[in-house]
């Protein structure tokens, strides 16, 4: 494929993995948005764990992650990336499924289980379930969106100018996430008034928008882009993991995905245990920070010019900044501006950490994949501190500071190609 003839072949698959990336964006911050209302809903007897076992609602997301990064690699080199899309948006609709059969278990056979003085519905696991195979749903797409944008020429950009494109599409879909949550699906009303059965029509509606997307995948043509799978049988000279900046890199991205789902998931948990003003405002809180995201992404779209790890080393030290300013005012607004600094963080890591990896990058987009865990454990540990410290969510965002210390890190240092693929 010449360059002329990939340039016009890419602009209808770019589009499309623009699309994708929202709707990644908008379901990740929808499950992360649940975590408040169904608190209110299915852990009123949950008694001290409460923090614990609603976070858990984003940790079992975040897991599918990095179990399903080497199946999510080998199905690129086998099924190609539109197979692993629409293997991807199938597996999406089994988990909206799990989501509806939790709502209606609960609706009408409710059951509780007991540990302690804790108990907790049925429902509540069974909505786990349905969180944890959307997450796999979301991991199998972002493994062929993520080198997909990189890779695939479209002309007048470059790599990370498209991954910031794609970026864009991903915040819008997380700045409408809670608004739509609080919004449409629970109508606007208080936490306290809120009820299980609101979920019903949502959860119908999403199904068969995805399923309509799955219709449209399957018509398009999305071309194999050259150089970045290995060939059926083909045995790759190195180890994956010998590439010291791919490596670091998936540290990074652990850190990255824990800071941001830190922030973007537990803030309005945040707001609400301050109380007054702020508790009012915590849904405000949740869409400036993802609003933030989108701006910020809109702005790097336009900075050809600066290399990805300028972008995320300068990004890395205003983001910490703020956590220091908001350890020390206790002021929950500063970290919603985090937001606006962690728009150009992944797709800065994501070029960095596959830069000269040819034809493993298929492979390395799936290892990165296994960094997302960091947002199944953070906002979990910080979460277990909240209900450790009675309830206080002040001091756990010492954690999230040591995740921009190393981001600044892989920005300064850690990016560097010490090792490349044999071509």
């Amino acid at each position: 494929m010449n360059n002329k003839q990939s340039q016009v072949n890419y602009l209808v698959p770019f589009a499309t993995m623009v699309v994708l990336f929202f709707l990644v964006g908008f379901l990740t911050v929808v499950n992360q948005q649940f975590q408040a209302p169904l608190k209110s809903v299915l852990l009123s007897g949950a008694g001290s764990l409460k923090n614990t076992l609603t976070v858990l609602i984003t940790f079992v997301w975040f897991m599918a992650y990095p179990l399903t990064s080497g199946i999510g690699a080998r199905m690129v080199d086998k099924r190609g990336y539109k197979g692993t899309l629409v293997r991807g948006l199938m597996t999406l609709v089994g988990g909206l499924i799990v989501f509806e059969l939790a709502v209606l278990q609960h609706l009408y056979a409710p059951a509780y289980l007991t540990f302690g003085e804790a108990s907790i519905p049925v429902a509540f696991l069974i909505f786990l379930a349905g969180s944890y195979v959307v997450g796999t749903a979301t991991a199998l797409l972002q493994i062929v969106i993520n080198p997909y944008l990189v890779a695939c020429n479209v002309a007048g950009t470059s790599g990370i100018q498209r991954q910031m494109i794609g970026g864009s599409g991903n915040s819008i879909g997380t700045t409408i996430a809670p608004y739509f949550v609080s919004g449409i699906i629970f109508g606007g009303v208080a936490l306290e008034s809120i009820t299980i059965g609101q979920l019903i029509a949502p959860f119908i509606g999403l199904m068969v928008v995805v399923a309509i997307i799955i219709l449209i995948v399957k018509k398009l043509s999305l071309p194999q882009i050259e150089g970045t799978t290995n060939e059926s049988g083909e045995k790759l000279e190195k180890n994956i993991w010998s590439f010291s900046h791919l490596k670091l890199g998936v540290v990074a991205i652990f850190f990255y995905v824990g800071v941001e789902v830190c922030i973007g998931a537990n803030i309005n948990l945040y707001a609400e245990s301050l109380g007054g003003s702020y508790a009012a405002a915590a849904v405000k809180m949740a869409s400036l920070y993802w609003g933030g995201m989108l701006v910020g992404r809109l702005i790097a779209s336009t900075l050809s010019k600066i290399s990805a790890n300028i972008q995320l080393s300068v990004a890395a030290s205003v983001a910490t900044v703020l956590l220091i300013a908001s350890l020390v005012t206790g002021n929950p607004w500063l970290l919603a501006v985090v937001g606006l600094f962690h728009s150009v963080m992944w797709s800065s890591i994501f070029t960095l950490a596959i830069e000269k990896l040819g034809k493993y990058i298929s492979k390395a987009s799936g290892t990165l994949m296994i960094g997302v865990l960091g947002g199944a454990l953070l906002p979990l540990i910080q979460g277990m501190l909240a209900d450790a410290m009675g309830g206080s969510w002040t001091y756990t965002w010492i954690l999230v500071l040591v995740g921009e210390i190393y981001l600044l890190y892989y920005g300064l240092i850690g990016y560097k190609v010490k090792q490349q693929a044999v071509k």
